[in-house]
Parts: structure tokens; sequence; C-alpha cells
């Protein structure tokens, strides 16, 4: 908590009328300092308050500052313009009332540090009202401005609280994430989005710039909650709900221009990207990009630097990166020859074995869907699929063999992997380079998929049956695999299970169905139960 701040009395109120006592009803002192400026002292009073450890006593008193203040000021009562030093004030030649609304300037500013303080205390009762009374005291200023507007683009909106209330959120020693969730209604304002994203940008090169290649977990996910809590307006007409009022000047305020808020919004995601991220952020920034960033960027394909940089992290965030990257092609125009290089060299054994494979099939199956994408390159990957699948568990396999006869379909000149019969006279060689890491020089095409052949012989009765799908012509209709996605080894012993208990199955010996009673009831003349 801040320190006690020096005090200077009000000299139009007397020292025999301000309240002593820390039990006097608040609701009455608070009338008392809005009616009478002899009873000015007893602000005092209350901002001691703001400061208490007792839970109950702060809250009462952050409420009280909300309504002395936001009273004052829409009584015209705080002193507008540039505030003088209250040492200048005191001894300077102005009238009582000028020295009385400079005295409760004074003390509104004394408040505002406190409860900017009060944003890191204990409770969260207290973190609560004071952010909202922050807020209020936002809103109550952009009403009635405590600075002459001289402003050519911002008018009457208080930046300058806005700016401090976003840098406490932003705390690089506290996680603040629940009171940045409460601090998301007021995101749903158009200038409050506007002036937050401008805020945040400024304070990640504030902080950011100070640490270079290094990160900093606590800030950069409070950051990330922050910005993933800012949902962008998509047309100009949706943006009709302001704090703050600006009447004649609307059309020119930039924070009522979309194209502002989207400038404004795309600077702070880049600001924020362009350092080192935390490994665990790769991912939860990746799985929102396409739906809740890009759309609303003036230029999406200045992300290609973090996605690029996102690939080489591996893993589930190289999947989602080049998923990133997909849009910006089919979306945008982005000129990547790449994009499918790298997909191929994310086909390792591993890939059916980690927990991102449901996602990583079904992003593969949408990034090989365009039927206008070269014979060679398709058959690379059918082959490396084929070649992987012979390590496979079962349960993958089902979806594997799926996949890649649905390649064929979408791609015929693919057939020749079927059926090539020039390899009778010739050497039993696969020709495929299974290291190779550009699928234009594997020989995917020069070669078989002898591999779905072997797994004819599958000790799965399931992988056999599908694998002998090869064996006569595709049909034109391609397999729907988004069922066999997330299969597991549990769920496929559960199918298998169900169907022996449904079927039967044949066996060697008739079963015995009551004690010591077999074929021909031979036991049960002898013995009877």
């Amino acid at each position: 908590m801040a320190p006690a701040r020096k005090r200077s009395v009000c000299p139009e109120a007397t020292s025999g009328d301000r309240a002593k006592s820390s039990k006097l009803d608040m609701s009455g002192e608070v009338q008392q300092i809005i009616e009478s400026r002899r009873h000015a002292n007893d602000v005092f009073d209350i901002l001691e308050r703001v400061q208490s450890e007792e839970e109950e006593d702060a809250v009462g008193a952050i409420n009280a500052c909300g309504t002395v203040f936001s009273t004052l000021m829409a009584k015209r009562a705080l002193f507008n313009g540039k505030l003088h030093e209250e040492d200048e004030m005191l001894s300077g030649e102005y009238s009582a009332e000028e020295k009385y609304s400079m005295f409760m300037r004074h003390r509104y500013n004394d408040c505002l540090g406190l409860l900017l303080d009060a944003l890191s205390h204990e409770s969260y009762n207290v973190m609560d009202t004071a952010l909202c009374t922050l807020m209020k005291f936002a809103a109550v200023e952009g009403r009635y401005p405590l600075q002459e507007l001289d402003w050519s683009e911002h008018f009457s909106f208080p930046r300058k609280l806005i700016k401090e209330v976003v840098t406490r959120l932003l705390s690089t020693t506290e996680d603040t994430t629940l009171l940045i969730s409460r601090f998301q209604e007021y995101l749903e304002m158009d200038d409050v989005r506007y002036y937050v994203m401008s805020s945040v940008r400024k304070n990640e090169g504030q902080v950011m710039n100070k640490i270079k290649e290094e990160t900093m977990h606590i800030y950069q996910n409070n950051v990330f909650t922050l910005l993933s809590n800012i949902n962008m307006p998509s047309e100009e007409s949706e943006m009709s709900n302001f704090m703050v009022k600006q009447e004649e000047n609307h059309k020119d305020w930039k924070a009522a221009n979309l194209n502002e808020h989207k400038r404004t919004f795309e600077k702070m995601w880049l600001g924020f990207l362009k350092h080192k991220l935390p490994s665990n952020m790769y991912k939860k920034i990746l799985v929102v990009l396409h739906e809740s960033i890009l759309p609303h960027m003036s230029k999406p394909t200045l992300m290609i630097g973090f996605l690029t940089a996102a690939y080489e992290v591996g893993g589930a965030i190289s999947l989602l990166a080049l998923n990133g990257l997909f849009v910006l092609i089919h979306q945008h125009n982005l000129d990547y020859p790449d994009f499918y290089k790298k997909l191929y060299n994310l086909l390792e054994p591993s890939i059916f074995h980690v927990k991102y494979r449901a996602r990583f099939f079904h992003l593969a199956n949408l990034f090989l869907s365009s039927t206008h994408l070269p014979v060679y390159l398709v058959a690379a990957f059918a082959k490396r699929l084929a070649r992987l699948a012979l390590g496979a568990p079962p349960e993958s396999l089902l979806m594997v063999l799926p996949f890649i006869y649905n390649l064929i379909r979408r791609h015929p000149s693919c057939r020749v992997l079927i059926h090539r019969p020039s390899a009778l006279n010739e050497l039993c060689e696969d020709p495929y380079v299974m290291d190779e890491e550009d699928p234009a020089h594997c020989r995917a095409l020069e070669s078989s998929l002898w591999e779905v052949k072997t797994l004819q012989n599958h000790y799965h009765p399931n992988v056999v049956k599908e694998a002998m799908k090869i064996n006569t012509p595709l049909s034109a209709q391609e397999d729907d695999i988004n069922d066999l996605l997330e299969m597991t080894s549990f769920e496929l012993v559960e199918r298998d299970l169900k169907d022996t208990h449904t079927k039967g199955f044949p066996l060697e010996f008739e079963p015995a169905t009551k004690l010591l009673q077999g074929g021909g009831q031979l036991l049960g003349q002898h013995f009877s139960l």
C-alpha cells in the first residue's frame, strides 16, 4: 500500500470541524464534505481508511471516495487546468474558492494514487471496488474534464487515468488475471478498448525492451490475458457503445473509427509477439490466432515472422503455426512456398502417439484437400504415411488408411502407387527416400504402396479389412474420417468386445451352462444339483 500522503489543510475549513473518530458514520461525513467547504479536511479521514487492512473499512472508504469526488466533479468544484503545487497554492494570491478547488483537486489526485495502489490489495473485494471506482472516475472525468481540451484527436477522454489503470493491471510481479477478467466488461466500450490497446502497446515497449531476449512469465501472462479479453468489432455500425460521448467531435475521433481500431490492435499484437515468449504461451496464442487476431488486423501478412518463429519451436506448436500460415496463404494471398515442405517434415513416427494427433490429421486433411496440388506432393504424403503406418497402433491405422485412400481419390494420377504393371519385371527395391526432407526429391511417384499390402497380414482383423480395400477399385466417394480421428485403443477394444458379445465366436468345445454339466449331460445323469 502507498504511504500516507503529506497533509495540507484547506484554509477555508476549521480544525474543530474536522472529524476525529474513525467510527463516525461515513455516509454522514460524505454528505458534509459535499455540502460544506468547512468540512473539506474531513476527506483526510476517508483517504486514511482507504489504506485500512480491514476489508470492510477499505471497501467502505473507497465507495465513499467515489461518491465524494464524482459529485464534486459534477458540481465543477475541482480545479480545472494545470494544477499548481500545494505550497504555491497556499502562498499565492488566490480567492477562497480557488484555494478550495485546488485543495480538493489535490485530494482527488491523492485518492487516485491510493486506488491504484489498492489494485494490488490482498483482498479481491478491495481490488474490485477500487477498479470499479477508478473507471467511474474515468467516466465522470470524460463528462466533466479537469483539463482544458487542447487535444486534436483525443478530446475529453481521460487517457492518463486509463493508462495508469492498464499499467497496474499489467503487473510484472503479481498475477492479475482475475482482476483483468473483471475489467473485461469495460473493454466492451469502444473508446475504452481503443485507449486500453494504445496503453498496452506503449507499456509493452517500456517493459519488454529492457529485457530483450529474456522472458517475463508473470508480465507476459498478464498481457496475454488482457489481449485475449479484447473483442474487436467487425463493422463500423457495431461501434455504438462509448463511455464518453463526444457529440460534435464524434466523427473526427480516432476511437470511433474502425480502421484506427484495427491499426492499434495490429500494433499492439505485433509489439507483444516480437519478443521472446514462454514456450507454453505459443500454443495459447496460435489456438486463437486465425479467429480472434488475423481477421481484425489491417495487414495480417505481418504475422509471418511470428508464425515462422513458432514453427521452429516444434511439436504441436509447429502444427498450429502451419494452421496460421495456411490461413494467410488461402485468405490473404501469402506466397509461402515452403508450407507443404514443413508439413511433410512433421510426419514422424511419434505423430501417432501424441495427444494432438486428432488435431494434426484434421488440419492435414484440410491442407491437402485442394485438387490443384502437384501430384508428386500428394504422392509423397501418401507414401510417407504408408511407411509410418507399419509401426502405428491399430486405432491409428483405421484412420490413416482411409486418409491415404482419400488422397488417391482426389488425385487419380496417384493411382500408379497402387497399380504399376512395369514393376513385375523390376527388382524389389523401393526407390522412395524416407530421409529426404523435400517431398519433391523423395521419389515417391517411382514407388508403390507395398506397405498397405503388408498390413493385410496385420493381427487386428479390422485393420486387415481396411487394408484389403486396396485390392479393389476405390469408390469415387471419400471416406469420412472425422469419427476416427480421436479413436483410442480403449475404445477399439470396447468396440471389439461389444461385437463379440453380439455376434458370438466359434469354440473348439461345448461351453458348460451349469456346474458339472457338460456335453450330452453325462455328468448330469450321476450328479443332480
